[in-house]
């Protein structure tokens, strides 16, 4: 059976189905915000709540600074083995950026209206000066004569020319600087200016806070200096000061002309992404999977369903469609030959059941559990523990077949659910890069899920353009015609059926083929899979999966200083450093991050 015991996190406004129906919905929505990628940074957080700056950074961080962290340069970076060459080149495309910075800072300042606007501009100019001479002699100190000109890339010269054109006012279309006749259309592109500057800064003030606990673990890290720099109280101090003053120059701004400056700081997010990616990196690197594994192994990608890939869970949106389909057909006048009563009797039903589960479910958690806490994993114990649970979700699922609550939906009100289904931020994007991208790749995907009906997982994933080449695994319902009886053709229901499964698709590869594995998941359920997996990654923050997991020796840990360990053991005679059962699952703060990982930014 779903895990009920989901249900009581808060559940969101309901949607009226049709006006017939208004009172009442079987779909709901989230509207709950989800941290940034990776750890929670609170620079940005001293900036006003609501104010411009940080609207546009709490839109744009959760996907790209996943994307520029986990960047082949970034990581070897922090783990403090990136070749010095790679560096060396990096500074140099810097310079050239922070030349073009510098310059727009001066056409900012003279498009300011305002002499403490021009003040602000001109010390952050001075700063960025004080950068590049931080360069320049990092350069003298490995031999590098800085006033050789190294020319900057197509991904360098992209971004300085965005940075030029918007301080010169050439923004859809509007007129240059040079032809604006009052103050106020000249401080319009100042604002627009320092909008499309601002990501830069925060960005690397967020990354410097990343990186900097790294140096705790190397004494001797070949780049203290540069990760120090971003990471000091000078830097976030200047960080700050510009989204002061984006704030400042947004508030006599207009709707359209706010959208604008959002439409730039994103843009500019973008191209620091591009910058970071395009860094060249010749050596062995564990990020991105893509680029890191042997292509001639197959990766596999496995993933669960619901609260890993939705918002929502799906047990709650099929009983749902159960009790308004009841309404329906009470409603419209036809006999109704099903053996229910009224609606509110239903629901009753249905609430007893999650009730029931969720205080059931508590206790087989205490029973499957080891009196100690185990010091390393013990697998074999863990599934055995696990064997307890399975038979309790079997009982759970008869209970509700018994219960006949499934019975009456019709098979097109659920597609009509699937297509209406919401998934977790970044999750769309993950699975239609993947299938964009597919038949250039050596990848299978698969779906492993509890789900009562499959139809309901193809429905969503063909609505957001992601069903090509997906592999779903779940339970079905049994028809008759087009409606539902109540039946559900039971094929996965436990954590033993799910690994079962996943072993089942492994072992049917290609044996003299290797194979490289991945399995996201969420919850209890997936703990066995997660384990079998080369590389487990946990999406969410389920105590229970924690609890249970920690109780039998598995370490949980996120996945950006993961892989930085990884990339710091990684060297050019050995082929992959995830190995399965370790007893090590990553954990990630959204989808973006297992984007960044598995498939690299659209700029790798």
């Amino acid at each position: 059976m779903l895990v009920l015991r989901r249900l009581r996190l808060p559940l969101p406004r309901p949607l009226p189905v049709s006006s017939s129906s208004s009172s009442s919905s079987w779909w709901w929505s989230s509207t709950s915000q989800r941290r940034p990628a990776m750890a929670s940074s609170s620079s940005a957080a001293v900036v006003a709540e609501g104010s411009a700056a940080r609207r546009f950074w709490i839109a744009a961080s959760t996907r790209e600074a996943a994307f520029a962290a986990y960047t082949p340069f970034l990581l070897s970076l922090a783990a403090g083995n990136l070749r010095l060459d790679a560096f060396r080149h990096y500074i140099a495309q810097d310079a050239h950026f922070l030349h073009a910075f510098a310059r727009a800072y001066e056409m900012a300042e003279d498009c300011a209206d305002d002499d403490d606007d021009r003040a602000t501009i001109a010390a952050l100019r001075k700063a960025i000066l004080q950068e590049l001479s931080l360069h320049a002699s990092v350069l003298k100190e490995w031999g590098v004569d800085p006033t050789k000109e190294i020319p900057p890339s197509a991904a360098t010269a992209k971004y300085t020319d965005f940075l030029l054109a918007t301080a010169a006012g050439k923004v859809d279309g509007a007129k240059g600087s040079d032809k604006m006749v009052t103050p106020f259309e000249k401080t319009k592109i100042a604002a627009y200016t320092v909008g499309a500057m601002t990501p830069c800064m925060r960005l690397y003030a967020y990354l410097g806070k990343e990186l900097v606990v790294f140096l705790k673990q190397d004494e001797n890290h070949p780049y203290k200096k540069w990760i120090n720099t971003y990471a000091s109280n000078d830097f976030e101090g200047n960080a700050l000061q510009i989204e002061e003053l984006l704030d400042k120059l947004s508030i006599s701004l207009t709707g359209e002309e706010l959208e604008i400056i959002a439409k730039l700081y994103q843009q500019a997010m973008k191209l620091e992404v591009e910058f970071f990616s395009a860094q060249l990196v010749d050596q062995p690197v564990v990020a991105p999977l893509l680029r890191y594994y042997d292509p001639k192994y197959k990766l596999l990608v496995f993933s669960d369903f619901d609260l890993t890939c939705t918002v929502v869970d799906s047990s709650a949106i099929l009983a749902e469609i159960a009790i308004l389909s009841f309404q329906k057909t009470s409603q419209s006048g036809i006999d109704n030959t099903l053996d229910r009563t009224k609606s509110a009797d239903l629901r009753n039903s249905w609430n007893m059941l999650s009730k029931q589960y969720m205080e059931e479910y508590e206790e087989c958690m205490e029973r499957l559990l080891p009196p100690e806490e185990l010091k390393s994993l013990d697998y074999d114990q863990l599934y055995k523990g696990l064997e307890v649970l399975a038979e309790f979700e079997k009982l759970a699922n008869s209970r509700v077949v018994d219960s006949g609550v499934l019975r009456g939906m019709n098979l097109e009100d659920i597609r009509k659910a699937g297509e209406r289904l919401i998934l977790q931020d970044g999750c769309k994007n993950f699975f239609q890069k993947i299938g964009k991208t597919r038949e250039n790749l050596n990848l299978d995907i698969h779906i492993l899920s509890y789900c009562w009906c499959a139809e309901l997982i193809r429905s969503a994933f063909s609505s957001v353009g992601c069903l090509d080449g997906l592999n779903i695994h779940s339970n079905e319902f049994v028809f008759e015609g087009s409606v539902s009886t109540g039946q559900i053709e039971r094929k996965m229901q436990s954590p033993l059926d799910k690994v079962e499964k996943f072993k089942s698709i492994k072992s049917g590869m290609d044996s003299t083929a290797p194979s490289l594995s991945v399995y996201i998941g969420d919850s209890v359920g997936d703990l066995l899979c997660l384990l079998e997996a080369d590389i487990g990654i946990v999406v969410g923050s389920s105590t229970s999966l924690r609890r249970v997991g920690k109780q039998f020796g598995v370490s949980f840990v996120p996945l950006f200083p993961g892989l930085v360990e990884k990339q710091r053991q990684l060297t050019e005679q050995e082929k992959s450093r995830f190995k399965s059962r370790s007893g090590v699952l990553y954990t990630v703060s959204s989808w973006s991050e297992i984007h960044a990982f598995i498939l690299g930014s659209d700029f790798s």
